[in-house]
């Protein structure tokens, strides 16, 4: 994971963040961001805005085809100061999956007459299925890396032996949106430099809850989606170098596009790119306190929520632990706030139900690898929860108290 700022952070301020999300006056437990997280009131008042404002598509020399354009910049700067990356080298779409489809779709055919990728089981399928389906296209070969079944995590001393000098492609998780486990990319990097691979890291699970650095993580490709921090259904794919993308085929059905654009199929819809900076700005006054840049503020607000988050899931993993007939899957203390578990004797769906009868919101069966191959499916599946920046203490305990009464 990416180094932690040594800024100290104010003491976190739930009650004004849930304040920020008009929706949670809807009596729910919202325990599925993996789905979604909330959308503040700042995000949906932009993307109204933007739908009445932004409906030219930017490039010509008029008022709103200008305003467009700025939006689409902005846009690009907001992403840019998330990641710590140049702007210059940030590509929007409708999301990652699309991203990492024309990413693959964009590298030389040639590269594949010999060419490895090597992918994840931990991975969501949206940095699996574009790279499986480049590689059977041109018959290369695709290398996989596993699971630890006890822990849940990734462990990086299997990648030696998965990278060679055939290996361009390395995709890879940053963390877990099951498990929660965090994956070491730092100690991948240095395998990847050294065979002239590219390393693409899917930190979609992570943004909401880490401060992000390309450039520490040495990822040479970062890929997000913004609605996992409560922005519209957008993705964004940011390259360590933006004169990478220059080297790869053209993606745009418009011939004179350059840069980032070039691998953008067709023009944004402007309300989601007004969306897309305003959940920026969210993120980085989730702290009152923050000042300085948006980029310093983002790292100073990210602190604060990693810090709040870790507390609040300490407190789920031990009070679950204390329900004879709830199981977690994976042990790993390096997390994200997200926790997948079974319940003796009950199946997945129908703990579902069971909480949302009770007004709680939780994720069941989520296709998942690495929970397939940690054998949930002999327990009838497994409950994927997932705490936000919103998330209390006392859902916390309405949530162990149904499940208790399971039992």
């Amino acid at each position: 994971m990416c180094a932690r700022s040594i800024v100290v952070p104010m003491p976190f301020d739930v009650a004004h963040v849930r304040g920020l999300f008009p929706s949670l006056g809807d009596g729910w437990i919202h325990f599925d961001p993996q789905a979604g997280m909330q959308i503040p009131d700042s995000v949906a008042n932009a993307v109204s805005r933007g739908f009445r404002q932004l409906v030219s598509a930017p490039g010509d020399a008029y008022p709103a085809a200008r305003e467009s354009a700025d939006a689409l910049d902005g846009a690009r700067r907001a992403i840019g100061d998330l990641l710590a990356a140049d702007a210059a080298g940030v590509v929007l779409g409708p999301s990652r999956a699309a991203l990492l489809h024309a990413f693959a779709e964009a590298i030389a055919p040639n590269t594949w007459l010999r060419g490895e990728v090597v992918v994840s089981r931990q991975d969501d399928e949206a940095n699996i299925v574009p790279w499986l389906r480049i590689v059977d296209r041109f018959g290369a070969r695709v290398r996989w890396a596993e699971v630890d079944v006890e822990t849940g995590g990734l462990p990086v001393w299997q990648y030696p032996d998965l990278i060679n000098e055939n290996t361009e492609i390395v995709a890879v998780t940053l963390a877990s949106g099951t498990t929660g486990a965090i994956t070491d990319v730092n100690e991948i990097a240095p395998l990847t430099r050294e065979v002239g691979a590219l390393l693409v890291v899917d930190a979609t699970n992570a943004a909401p809850y880490l401060p992000l650095d390309i450039h520490e993580l040495a990822a040479d490709v970062l890929v997000v989606s913004a609605e996992r921090w409560g922005g519209p259904r957008m993705g964004a794919m940011a390259f360590r170098e933006p004169h990478t993308i220059d080297r790869l085929r053209m993606m745009s059905m418009n011939p004179r596009a350059t840069g980032p654009a070039r691998l953008e199929l067709e023009p944004h819809q402007g309300a989601l790119l007004a969306g897309v900076v305003a959940s920026v700005e969210h993120l980085a006054g989730l702290d009152e306190d923050g000042i300085g840049k948006r980029r310093r503020r983002l790292e100073t607000a990210m602190d604060g929520v990693y810090d709040y988050l870790q507390r609040l899931t300490f407190y789920l993993t031990t009070t679950l632990e204390q329900l004879n007939q709830v199981n977690l899957v994976g042990t790993e203390e390096n997390r994200i706030p997200a926790v997948s578990f079974t319940v003796e004797g009950v199946s997945a769906d129908k703990v579902v139900r069971r909480l949302a009868d009770n007004g709680i919101c939780a994720l069941g069966d989520l296709p998942s690898r690495a929970l397939n191959r940690m054998g949930v499916d002999d327990f009838g599946g497994a409950v994927t929860i997932g705490l936000a920046p919103y998330s209390t203490p006392y859902e916390v305990d309405h949530l162990v108290r149904t499940l208790g009464s399971l039992g």
